[in-house]
């Protein structure tokens, strides 16, 4: 492959991989419910370790 060929696929396919990526995060971040399991993943570096071990 030379430079034009990849320099033409990063334009068109390259591009439109990177905006299905960033819309399946957004949606995976916004989904209802996750609100809950972030709040708990942000309490996780607070919580007591001492009872576990």
């Amino acid at each position: 492959m030379d430079y034009h060929t990849m320099r033409t696929f990063a334009d068109s396919w390259g591009l439109v991989s990177m905006l299905v990526f960033f819309l399946a995060a957004s949606a995976f971040v916004f989904r209802p419910g996750s609100r809950d399991v972030s709040a708990e993943a942000a309490r996780i570096p607070l919580k007591d370790d001492s009872d576990e071990r």
